[in-house]
């Protein structure tokens, strides 16, 4: 007996295609990426040196992290200057000769858009600062005045993402709003002259160039209007990717997206190049993820619950009916990752234990890509997953960068294991992320075991994690089953979780350690692990083409 989940494009009555309905994006960290210059951190030329490699791979597209003028206290997602470069990572120029070898090579190109909050030494929260309270400066963030009887108390009892309160007092006595960190102050979309900057920001990239935008905390922007206090605030800040209810998902925000959308579906009618909007939707359901990708509103959101999920089939299962019955349902098509700039690598998450990186983890997140690659949608692959990197997880204290360790003095949720500069060539660090001899070390120490990793030793080796991404993308580009479309469940053994693809696409994982037999007779078209004929063995996944 097959499950059958909904056909997405039944779903929508599409009759074409649109590119980013079960594109491939590749995400670029940029300043862990490859650096050019010898400073020790990536920039933009070093991306567009990495090109051939990435279309060699085989993704749609590339996502780029923040590289805009900033200070840094949160590596880019503080901006100061929505409409530049940060001499860090290059120019204006550099950025337009990127966009100009992306396009020819076929290769979208998608930037990170942060509206929910600035920099501190952004020129308007400057002007803030400077402002009395009460005017108009002031209005375009939000700034309250303190409790207690000399206003010495924070407005409420919120906490900050980052740890710590979410509000900071300034030299009058009032306090200003910052649900990350105090150099990151929220914007107040509820004053006209926010959104109306973020549309001339938008243009002035889309004019450049650009093929859409990744949308940093798309369910943030606002806040209850009467910034009433949190029944659980601790609960709120717990996790990176927990939310205060009363500053995130408020019903204004979907406003927003319809306008953004509105923008984009302007310039596709021009040259009719569709361009993307996908939102980092931090939400507790996939239902009020639904909400989200809208046909007015936002194309894509990232759908987070595969990512968290236990390495166990029935919660595989769960997350993946519940994403194709609710996303799907809406006309979207849901947008798989398994990893990010803000996540343990997938490697170590799976691996027991949570080390370098144990044969298990790595056999676990090799099918994991294969499953993730044969699911109806789009999907997101974060810069270093394709060579099967593990968290660098025992970096000194002293280098560590995270604001998340300097608020909290915990390595708990810290994020620089998973940013360490990538391995590209050699022996020993810089690996080729840095060029000639007299270079700056990389911005992040290297382990020695990176050597394992390094690019062109994955390329050489057929049985790389590598390997494996570009013949899955290949297979992806190529095969009709693969891509939009629909999903039918298998009957399996315990501990198999397996679906069917189109028209006799079979997708198979044991979750298992110990083989099972395969639900197709016959070799795998593709298979995450030796997998001989007839035998699924354990911790691995495995495609075959065959009428079920």
């Amino acid at each position: 007996m097959h499950n059958c989940c909904p056909s997405q494009r039944q779903a929508t009555g599409l009759n074409r295609h649109h590119w980013w309905r079960d594109a491939v994006i590749y995400q670029v960290y940029v300043r862990s990426f490859l650096d050019s210059t010898g400073d020790g951190v990536g920039d933009l030329a070093g991306v567009r040196a990495g090109l051939p490699y990435l279309k060699k791979l085989g993704v749609d597209g590339i996502w780029l992290s923040p590289f805009y003028p900033s200070p840094q206290h949160d590596h880019g997602y503080d901006v100061a200057d929505y409409c530049g470069v940060d001499p860090l990572f290059g120019d204006l120029a550099e950025f337009d000769l990127l966009v100009a070898t992306a396009r020819r090579l076929g290769i979208k190109v998608l930037l990170d858009i942060v509206p929910n909050h600035c920099s501190s030494e952004h020129p308007w929260f400057r002007e803030a600062l400077d402002s009395a309270p009460g005017s108009p400066a002031r209005a375009r963030f939000h700034f309250a005045d303190g409790r207690g009887p000399d206003g010495g108390e924070p407005p409420n009892n919120w906490h900050a993402m980052f740890g710590g309160p979410a509000w900071t007092r300034v030299g009058d006595g009032q306090w200003y709003l910052h649900m990350f960190t105090p150099e990151q102050p929220d914007w107040n979309w509820r004053d006209p002259e926010v959104p109306a900057e973020f549309d001339r920001i938008l243009r002035f990239w889309l004019d450049r160039g650009v093929d859409g935008f990744r949308i940093d905390v798309a369910a943030g922007l606002f806040k209850h209007p009467d910034l009433p206090d949190s029944d659980d605030p601790e609960a709120d800040a717990r996790t990176r990717d927990s939310v205060n209810p009363l500053a995130w998902n408020q019903p204004e925000v979907h406003e927003v997206w319809r306008h953004w959308r509105s923008v984009c579906e302007e310039y596709t009618a021009r040259d009719g190049h569709e361009r993307l909007l996908v939102g980092e939707v931090s939400v507790p359901s996939a239902r009020e993820h639904a909400q989200y990708v809208r046909p007015d509103e936002l194309h894509q959101a990232f759908f987070f619950d595969l990512l968290s999920a236990p390495w166990d089939p029935d919660a595989f299962r769960k997350v993946i009916t519940e994403a194709m019955a609710d996303i799907a349902g809406t006309g979207s098509t849901v947008t798989w990752v398994l990893n990010n700039h803000d996540q343990v690598r997938t490697v170590t998450r799976y691996g027991e234990p949570a080390t370098e990186g144990s044969g298990l983890g790595t056999a676990r997140a090799r099918a994991a890509a294969l499953l993730m690659l044969a699911l109806p949608g789009a999907a997101y692959i974060y810069q270093g997953e394709e060579l099967g990197l593990p968290e660098v997880v025992d970096l000194p204290d002293d280098v560590l960068t995270d604001p998340i360790f300097r608020r909290t003095g915990s390595r708990a949720r810290i994020r620089d294991g998973c940013r360490v500069p990538l391995p590209w060539s050699g022996q020993a660090s810089p690996f080729g992320f840095t060029p000639g001899a007299e270079s700056a070390k990389p911005w992040l120490p290297q382990p020695e075991y990176f050597a394992e990793y390094a690019t062109d030793r994955a390329l050489a080796d057929t049985r790389s994690f590598w390997h494996l991404y570009r013949d899955g993308l290949q297979l992806r580009a190529s095969l009709p089953q693969l891509g939009e479309g629909s999903l039918r469940w298998l009957d399996t053994p315990p501990g198999v979780l397996g679906f069917v693809r189109g028209d006799g696409l079979v997708c198979a994982v044991n979750f298992g350690t110990a083989p099972t037999p395969a639900p197709v007779s016959g070799t795998p078209l593709l298979s995450s692990g030796p997998c001989p004929a007839g035998v699924l063995p354990g911790s691995t996944a495995a495609w075959w083409i065959n009428d079920l």
